[in-house]
């Protein structure tokens, strides 16, 4: 379904990228997310899916970033009918004059393309999109249409003539940040998780992450978390490289915050990270909002770091909260070359999410 994809663009003749870890060469590079971008991945909504609720809100927050990205790349957007996609171009078409938001009929489970969408990279053979298996957060939630919505995208045209390789490891974007120098930042737990892989070592990780992704240095984080995060403290809600020595990280909103001592423990652990080079990181702060709580009572892992990179712009979630502007002032200072783009994500956190969960980037790899 939905329009034909054009071909992502064609590998340069001659040219091989490699990596070096520790005792070995790697062939194989997985871009960080500010390097050009020719696509972002969008999972539309279900009426009856756990937004449900406050459907009409959700869907123009999806709107806004479709429409935001679609003026920079490429938007692929999987809807679960003809019916969905009716409704999704109805908020999106007027303002989509370039023609860049296509649209793909599949099951899907649930939103979170960050996590169920596949991962870039580039090869001596040329640029391959890695398939790991979505499992749910280690069976959480039902996950089957999401783990296999990547391989039908990817027989549907939407990745162009890309190769898509499926990988026997459990695995979600949304855990995994690199600078693009090789190195991974990740919290242990949400990795290392039995429930994810069973019987799952260090060692053995690295050797995936090292094969499939070129990851040749490891910072495997034991602290960080925020009160409502059903991910095992996902690394996208926490800490994010905006360069390859600058790391941005989730500050708490102060004693009486219960992700308090979460987050302060992560910053005492990100001070004491060393890069390969043995230099300490730039590290910069950012603020939180106040604590949200869902309309039922429960926590909302509402954050900042969760923010999401797309061609010359970066989406930023942001809660009606007076911390917005220092956010989006320390992120622009981070990006000097890149407009902010705020974009209410009250409707998404209330799933326990927000932009970057809910999107996935495919680089724009030669």
């Amino acid at each position: 379904a939905g329009r034909a994809a054009a071909d992502f663009p064609p590998r340069r003749t001659g040219e091989t990228l490699s990596a070096r870890g520790p005792h070995e060469a790697v062939s194989v590079h997985w871009p960080p997310e500010w390097e050009r971008q020719c696509a972002l991945m969008l999972t539309w909504p279900r009426p009856d899916g756990d937004f449900g609720p406050h459907y009409a809100e959700v869907i123009r927050c999806f709107a806004r970033i479709a429409v935001s990205a679609a003026q920079m790349q490429r938007v692929i957007v999987t809807v679960e009918s003809a019916a969905r996609e009716r409704e999704a171009r109805a908020l999106i078409d007027r303002d989509d004059s370039l023609g860049r938001i296509q649209f793909y009929i599949l099951p899907s489970d649930d939103v979170w393309a960050r996590d169920h969408g596949p991962i870039a990279v580039n090869t001596p053979s040329g640029p391959q999109l890695r398939d790991f298996r979505f499992n749910g957060w280690g069976g959480k939630y039902p996950a089957s249409a999401d783990n296999a919505l990547s391989a039908r995208l990817h027989a549907a045209g939407a990745f162009g003539s890309w190769p898509l390789r499926s990988v026997d490891f459990t695995l979600e974007g949304g855990a995994i940040e690199t600078n693009g120098a090789d190195v991974l930042l990740a919290t242990r737990r949400s990795v290392l998780d039995p429930a994810r892989n069973t019987d799952c070592s260090q060692a053995t990780a690295e050797s995936v992450l090292r094969q499939e992704l070129g990851l040749c240095h490891f910072h495997w984080l034991e602290h960080g978390g925020i009160a409502g995060d059903d991910t095992d403290g996902h690394i996208d809600t926490l800490a994010r490289f905006v360069a390859r020595d600058h790391i941005v990280y989730q500050g708490s909103a102060g004693p009486d915050d219960p992700s308090h001592a979460a987050l302060s423990a992560l910053e005492t652990e990100l001070q004491g990270l060393r890069d390969p080079q043995g230099k300490p990181y730039r590290l910069t702060r950012l603020p939180a909002p106040c604590p949200l709580r869902s309309r039922g009572g429960d926590p909302l892992p509402a954050g900042y770091a969760n923010f999401c990179l797309i061609n010359g712009a970066v989406l930023l979630p942001t809660y009606a909260d007076p911390n917005d502007a220092q956010a989006q002032a320390i992120l622009q200072s981070c990006f000097p070359g890149r407009r902010i783009i705020p974009i209410d994500s009250r409707p998404l956190i209330e799933q326990y999410g927000s932009i970057h969960c809910v999107t996935m980037h495919i680089p724009e790899l030669t």
